[in-house]
């Protein structure tokens, strides 16, 4: 007489939860903002040096003559401040950043998941993103608290800028990654696009004071067309002013950041 063989108990099924992009950019902002605080010498550029800077530029503007150019002193000063903030928090930061974690292997680890190539940059970026809208959205309330200035007049203009810009200069932070070796280099590297944005795209000197052959080429600077939006958002379109141009300009220019990154962006270290 055969006894029927005994069957073992199926293994109990994995159950893994799924994720959604939401979820994962979540995540990787909440990783990335902790490293963010506890790198102090990058809170404290982010936070001071704006200030500063709206300082300088304020003395600056109080020795030019700004007739004609439909700026005031504060206007000026406090324009350039968001666009120094932009570059500062969102340009600079994330050359660091993306240098630091492709030397550390942290990108090459994320890539063996599910995220996405695209939601580790952006959730990389977005500490970054939210302490440059909120210190724009401080000068902002600032300016028209304490300096006289009025309301934003076109606020859909000022967000479009604004939102315009971060994405520009995080798709140009990526891009200039690839050539910065160490997070030390990242100083030198990002020096170029900083010092040009400062004269050439209106934050130190209003374009309206060029010569009209020289403002003419600094209009396709890669800075020139969100500052435009950002400034006629705030204290209202000039007559000479071009959004639609400006818009393009800035758009134009993160396109080809976008396929910079795609093309040649690294994940291995450099070492």
């Amino acid at each position: 007489m055969t006894t029927p063989a005994s069957t073992a108990p199926a293994p109990p099924s994995v159950v893994r939860a799924a994720t959604t992009v939401r979820s994962r950019l979540t995540a990787l902002g909440r990783a990335e903002l902790t490293l963010l605080a506890r790198n102090r010498t990058a809170v404290v550029v982010a936070l001071m040096v704006p200030a500063a800077m709206i300082l300088a530029m304020k003395s600056t503007f109080e020795k030019v003559d700004l007739a004609g150019t439909g700026l005031t002193v504060a206007g000026a000063a406090l324009t350039g401040g968001i666009g120094t903030v932009l570059i500062q928090a969102v340009y600079m930061n994330m050359v660091a950043a993306y240098v630091a974690r492709r030397e550390d292997l942290v990108l090459k680890r994320l890539r063996t998941g599910e995220v996405t190539d695209g939601e580790i940059l952006t959730g990389t970026a977005l500490p970054s993103a939210a302490l440059a809208l909120a210190q724009s959205a401080v000068i902002i309330a600032a300016g028209t608290a304490f300096f006289d200035l009025s309301a934003p007049r076109r606020p859909e203009l000022l967000l479009a800028g604004l939102l315009l810009a971060v994405v520009l200069l995080t798709a140009l932070g990526a891009a200039t990654s690839v050539l910065t070796r160490t997070v030390q280099t990242a100083q030198l590297t990002t020096m170029p696009l900083f010092l040009v944005s400062m004269m050439g795209s209106g934050l130190f000197v209003p374009l309206e004071i060029f010569p009209d052959p020289l403002a003419s080429a600094c209009e396709f600077l890669p800075l020139t067309g969100v500052m435009t939006l950002i400034r006629s958002g705030w204290l209202g379109v000039p007559e000479s002013a071009d959004l639609l141009g400006a818009a393009l300009t800035g758009l134009v220019w993160t396109t080809l950041a976008v396929f910079a990154v795609q093309r040649w962006f690294r994940w291995d270290p450099r070492r």
